[in-house]
């Protein structure tokens, strides 16, 4: 079956929904495809989902870290697994019947199933032919493949958030968000972890200092950590894996073998695009994703993209957020905007959290001043039962604004956005220092922090 629309939306997710909220307002015909059950990665299989797990570990570490310091309970809290699966599945189970729920109020038409494309703005998906006036592409992303032996056994992020019961033994392959997080949440839901990392340094994106501290703070807490550990091979042997690693020596390379009850891929995710048939639609694209301009416009002017799928951006759900409001006031309206990224914050869920937003110190220059604190002692610090925290602050010295903010401890996922905020307005550090925050607060200990 043929029909014509005004704009398809490949993809329900963060950023499909967000374009797709223009829908009912527009009076435009709108049609919307997945592949998957409606909702996308963040709230069915990621972030959401993920900080539900979190948080319990969160709960009970805060418990068994006030111990002895007037508060905890007489014995270290444990981690209900399997109640905390369910609960988890609260928030995701009805979420796909409310998303197609909300796209039939809209007056959108849905299609299920994998699409790609037939010509420049004709897109088959099933035995329907669907023609677009503008198409939006929002497909995301999927794990990495590590392209070794036996990776049909390595266990994905979402199916580790569906386990009933937590195996004993866990290794994480990669030492990136999802490995670091999942590793921290499942150590003290009482399993032995261990990171396998191939490179010198875990997650690449953030501050070489700052990551320093949360592997000390990860490895006091339990979490076993190995870099330059790049895993070729992995081998079921009965119930359990082996996992093979080569390493560099001094006078060639050695093998190392691991073993483990679950072996889970955390090396990151890659646009999900391989299946569009792109030079169908004259779509150019490279390994990062689908290239696009600041007007989230592709080399066909008929299609947008924004997304995990694109090569724009970093992969999170507020970027997917912004390209997804960039591409619709841009196809409404005429590409008279153009995306800004300056000052996107980004954590990791450990304990303690890890936040950033700018530059790191491995990109700073003669212009910049980097302020380094040591917070271990600070009462904010303290107070928490936390041992490790600290914050650098990398100050732009031509105009006094911040050129970037790493922070390590408690609420630090929080206090990241007051300097994301202060980026995005361009204040000055010294105008900062004269705000006033609720005391004794970690936002409050920003001015010491500068």
């Amino acid at each position: 079956m043929e029909k014509e629309y005004d704009i398809i939306i490949l993809g329900t997710g963060t950023a499909g929904r967000t374009l797709a909220g223009r829908a009912k307002s527009s009076g435009l015909k709108f049609a919307i495809i997945d592949s998957r059950e409606y909702g996308g990665t963040c709230p069915l299989r990621g972030c959401d989902p993920k900080k539900v797990l979190a948080g319990a570990s969160e709960a009970t570490d805060w418990n068994n870290r006030l111990i002895g310091k007037g508060a905890g309970t007489e014995k270290p809290l444990e981690i209900n697994w399997p109640s905390l699966i369910e609960f988890k599945r609260t928030f995701t189970r009805d979420y796909p019947r409310e998303a197609e729920k909300m796209f039939a109020d809209m007056g959108i038409d849905m299609y299920h199933g994998r699409a790609n494309f037939e010509n420049k703005n004709t897109i088959l998906v099933g035995k329907d032919k669907l023609k677009g006036k503008y198409i939006f592409l929002a497909t995301g992303s999927k794990p990495r493949k590590l392209n070794i032996p036996g990776e049909e056994y390595l266990t994905t992020s979402e199916e580790f958030m569906e386990i009933e019961k937590l195996p004993e033994k866990i290794i994480f392959v990669g030492g990136g968000y999802v490995s670091f997080e999942f590793a921290h949440i499942a150590m003290r839901a009482g399993a032995e972890v261990l990171i396998l990392h191939r490179s010198k340094k875990p997650l690449g994106d953030f501050d070489s200092d700052m990551v320093d501290l949360l592997v000390r703070a990860s490895e006091s807490a339990g979490v076993r950590i190995l870099t330059e550990r790049p895993v070729v091979a992995v081998e079921k042997e009965g119930d359990r894996f082996l996992v093979r690693v080569e390493y560099k020596t001094e006078t060639g390379s050695e093998t190392q073998t691991f073993n483990a009850d679950m072996v889970v891929n955390g090396a990151g995710r890659t646009p999900d695009i391989e299946d569009l048939r792109l030079e169908n639609a004259g779509i150019k694209a490279e390994r990062k994703g689908i290239i696009v301009d600041k007007h989230m416009q592709t080399s066909n002017p008929r299609v947008y993209a924004g997304g995990d799928c694109t090569a724009e951006g970093m992969q999170l759900t507020p970027v997917a957020t912004l390209q997804g409001e960039i591409a619709a006031a841009n196809i409404f309206d005429g590409n008279g905007v153009e995306v800004d990224y300056t000052g996107i914050p980004s954590a990791v869920f450990t304990i303690p959290v890890l936040a950033s937003v700018g530059i790191s110190e491995a990109k700073v220059n003669d212009r910049h001043r980097v302020i380094f604190r040591d917070r271990s002692k600070w009462s904010t610090t303290r107070r928490a039962g936390l041992e490790f925290a600290a914050s650098k602050v990398i100050l732009d010295k031509t105009n006094d604004s911040i050129a970037g903010a790493h922070i390590l401890g408690p609420n630090a996922e929080e206090t990241i956005n007051i300097f994301a905020m202060a980026m995005q307005l361009g204040l000055r550090a010294s105008s900062i220092k004269k705000m006033v925050f609720t005391y004794p607060t970690t936002c409050s200990d920003i001015r010491y922090m500068l």
